[in-house]
């Protein structure tokens, strides 16, 4: 039988079934690209977060909002932006995201203060939100169905995952050779490159005309998700008791509530609820979030551990953590080439349960602990097992899509990641905090004192790796081995 050359929904021209031909190899390069540098911006603060609170005089629970600023606005918009793809045009979002992500790298590269910092990380954040959905959907509209697509899907997912991964060694670069301002600044003249190379390469594809955007449930699920993050947030200085802290807890949780019920009711609903009778869309987006939740909290704390324990530079805290670098890298090259023998679903479960360990392994650290035996070794395990996961979990998602919602799931799959991210560094925070010693701090050139922070970072990779095997059973019970469009609950 002949193949016939297919049309390029995301580029409007005709290409055949292989990821060799030059147009989708531009797509694919374009939108990993531009994905590398939204994700990388997750991570590439870590390092530089000693030398922020110095030099702005940010408070503990500032640090953590220079991060959570950034992952609560990107995962909050990204349902809108993901919507907005589909309707208005994956060019169109894919532009104007990088335009504002790069414009907020200029103001956050020069604050003069933190909440300058934190503000600009907020809209960096709400520029992601509309270029990542858009960069998925791209890859996913570029490749025909099949092991192309799959292969175009690890990419994506490898070098996003490079760019959570090589965040530790860019940002210790920078702060080491110039200063904390070039973690942000450097997205300048990237983006410029990106926004060439998508200008010259992208084509808009057909758009969802006589629809309109949910403004409605974009607020309320932002509002939601960024309330409920700050209350968990506050629980580091605060108890769980406390009437403000379980108000903003309570106050997040109902604006999601209504959030549900708005979507219920509405014509043109940000998020239709109808995606959710997909069993592998549901299932795989909830693995996601769990994965996730995990996945910051362990660049965060093995950055600061290096850092505020092993008594790393930057610079030497990034180098420590290039081997894992390598492995989130290699575990999302190599899920493919495992899924049409495996099955996409024990794929993603054996990712888990690898994941798990090195977190398991991870949280024996101590104080005096070596490079090779608290940093490379479960470094490895850890990010070679959530790379190992990702790509079976966002293709059997994306490939349960019906062609009208491809940029809404892939913002779904998208907010999933983040969200849990946000979430999970949250919490994982917060248990780190209470299982620290009683006591005051002994500070060190105004740093913790090592033995105050060791049994913290201990309990929250213990924790993490709890999740992680949740998740793994999670997988084998709920994914469908095969992803297919009828698949449902």
């Amino acid at each position: 039988m002949t193949l016939m050359p297919q049309t390029d929904s995301a580029t409007g021209t005709s290409r055949s079934p292989s990821l060799r031909t030059p147009r989708s190899w531009q797509v694919v390069l374009t939108a990993s690209a531009a994905q590398f540098l939204v994700v990388l911006d997750v991570s590439v603060v870590n390092v530089a977060l000693p030398s922020m609170r110095t030099d702005l005089g940010l408070s503990a629970i500032g640090l953590q909002w220079v991060l959570n600023a950034y992952a609560v606005a990107f995962a909050g918009f990204m349902l809108l932006g993901g919507r907005a793809a589909d309707l208005y045009g994956r060019k169109a979002m894919f532009l104007l995201g990088l335009g504002l992500f790069t414009a907020a790298s200029v103001v956050g590269g020069i604050a003069p203060e933190g909440l300058y910092l934190i503000g600009a990380r907020a809209v960096q954040g709400l520029g992601a939100a509309f270029l990542s959905p858009a960069t998925l959907t791209l890859v996913a509209g570029a490749v025909p169905a099949g092991a192309a697509r799959t292969r175009a899907i690890g990419t994506w997912t490898a070098v996003g995952a490079a760019g959570g991964a090589a965040g530790g060694f860019v940002g210790g670069l920078l702060v080491d050779l110039l200063s904390w301002r070039w973690v942000l600044l450097i997205n300048v003249p990237v983006g410029i490159l990106v926004l060439a190379a998508a200008l010259l390469w992208l084509r808009e594809g057909p758009t969802g005309t006589g629809r309109r955007l949910d403004l409605p449930g974009a607020v309320l699920v932002t509002a939601g998700l960024a309330t409920l993050a700050y209350g968990i947030a506050r629980t580091e200085e605060t108890a769980w008791t406390d009437p403000a802290t379980l108000l903003t807890l309570l106050g997040g949780l109902a604006l999601l509530a209504v959030f549900v019920a708005v979507e219920a009711r509405t014509a043109a609903p940000l998020m239709p609820l109808k995606l959710f009778r997909n069993r592998a869309v549901s299932a795989a987006n909830v693995a996601i979030l769990l994965c996730g939740s995990t996945s910051f909290g362990m660049w965060f704390f093995m950055t600061t551990y290096a850092q505020n324990v092993l008594g790393y530079t930057p610079l030497q805290a990034g180098l420590a953590l290039v081997p894992s670098s390598l492995s989130v890298i290699l575990g999302s090259k190599l899920a493919p080439r495992l899924m049409p023998v495996l099955g996409a679903r024990n794929v993603a479960v054996t990712g888990a349960l690898i994941g798990a360990a090195g977190f398991a392994w991870q949280s024996t650290l101590t104080v005096d602990g070596t490079f090779l035996g608290t940093i490379l070794g479960p470094g490895i395990l850890m990010m070679a097992g959530l790379g190992l996961a990702t790509t079976p979990l966002a293709t059997l998602a994306t490939s349960s899509a019906e062609p009208g919602d491809a940029g809404l799931v892939s913002g779904l799959v998208n907010t999933s990641r983040t969200m849990g991210g946000a979430l999970g560094l949250a919490v994982l925070s917060t248990i780190a905090a209470a299982a620290a010693p009683t006591g005051p701090y002994i500070s060190v050139a105004g740093a913790p004192d090592p033995y105050h922070l060791v049994p913290g970072y201990a309990t929250a990779f213990r924790v993490a790796a709890g999740v992680l095997t949740a998740a793994a059973v999670l997988m084998l019970l709920w994914l469908p081995k095969t992803a297919t469009r009828s698949a449902k609950v």
